[in-house]
């Protein structure tokens, strides 16, 4: 039986005098609703009244629901005004008294609560961006002690790590270049001063770390390499060099498509993310949100609320910032065959091998 109260106690182990909100993004004019979102808005609610009965027991205050016109755009910045209950308010604002947010959205609100999170070490957040009821019978059940042994353990491989090869299951390969970044954990724990990032995923479990994205003047990226992406049934191939996507190869709609995407703003094709998702509760079903956590995936687009240097000023407009993931875990319709470490001195680890951990 999934115990929702003793989740959040796990997770965030909310403190006396704290300022929780629990928000969510609504549809508008330009972002149609759909039954999914409906019933994000419904559980995002149940979640907040799971939070009052903890405050009435540990002392700290749950503000009404908070809420904002959708953006219509993972990880783009968040409007100037929202409501809390029926009160317009000024959304950084408000957001700026929490100690504990959760975004229990439709879009992806990671990046901006990142920013947050930085300049207030008293902030955090849990990010849920497409969060269905039925994951509290799958990854948000996961035994996250478990899951956080398994994204120490590739954390300790990551960290002296310059290189992941990448062989997937199509027989295509991918170099990520690992110099210049340090790798992250989203572990599922989430306490108030949490050393480290305090912006979380839940359901949570992965270790992941940005490319190097050539920033450095005289220091280009060895991200390079051909991914495979299948869409809709179709094929498509991202050709890399230098952490950027620099042709889509391709005969049909897909292709055409994400050829036009990055064209129309190059701050798009970069290469965002390398990650390794490790809740073994987790499933395939098409929710990215869940999805990441099951497996290997990267991302393309924004990166600097993960460490890296591509943030929204290096987009041609803020509506065109995305951060995108691609997720290659078993149910997905190409796996990554055999992922290996490649250390400083030479040294080799194998982390996946014929499409399941070894590590």
């Amino acid at each position: 039986m999934f115990d929702l109260e003793k989740l959040l106690v796990d997770v965030f182990d909310p403190e006396e005098g704290e300022h929780v909100i629990v928000m969510v993004d609504e549809p508008s004019n330009s972002v149609e609703d759909n039954d999914d979102w409906r019933g994000r808005r419904d559980m995002a609610r149940e979640w907040r009244e799971a939070m009052l009965r903890l405050g009435e027991e540990r002392k700290f205050e749950v503000a009404p629901l908070l809420r904002f016109e959708a953006t219509g755009a993972n990880n783009a910045d968040l409007p100037q005004k929202g409501f809390l209950g029926e009160e317009e308010v000024d959304l950084e604002s408000t957001l700026k008294k929490a100690t504990l947010v959760i975004a229990m959205t439709e879009f992806s609100a990671t990046a901006p609560l990142s920013v947050l999170a930085d300049a207030d070490e008293d902030f955090r957040a849990a990010s849920m961006p497409g969060v269905e009821k039925r994951m509290e019978k799958t990854a948000l059940a996961a035994d996250y002690s478990k899951v956080a042994a398994h994204c120490q353990a590739i954390d300790e491989v990551m960290k002296p790590a310059i290189l992941c090869e990448v062989l997937f299951s199509t027989g295509h390969r991918c170099v990520f270049d690992l110099r210049q970044r340090e790798p992250e954990m989203d572990d599922g724990f989430l306490p108030r001063y949490k050393k480290g990032d305090r912006i979380i995923n839940l359901p949570s479990g992965e270790t992941f770390e940005v490319p190097y994205e050539g920033e450095i003047e005289g220091i280009p990226s060895w991200t390079a390499g051909t991914i495979p992406v299948i869409e809709d049934g179709e094929m498509v191939l991202f050709h890399v060099a230098a952490n950027q996507i620099i042709m889509v190869e391709g005969d049909g709609d897909r292709a055409r498509s994400y050829a036009a995407f990055f064209d129309e703003d190059p701050a798009r094709a970069n290469i965002a993310e390398v990650a390794f998702g490790v809740n073994d509760m987790a499933e395939v079903t098409g929710c990215v949100l869940e999805d990441e956590k099951a497996g290997f995936h990267w991302a393309f687009g924004r990166s600097d609320h993960l460490g890296g240097v591509v943030g929204v000023e290096d987009f041609e407009s803020p509506a065109n910032v995305v951060h995108q993931d691609i997720v290659y875990a078993a149910g997905n319709p190409i796996q990554a065959e055999r992922v290996v470490l490649v250390h400083h001195d030479g040294t080799r680890v194998m982390v996946i091998d014929d499409a399941e951990y070894v590590l």
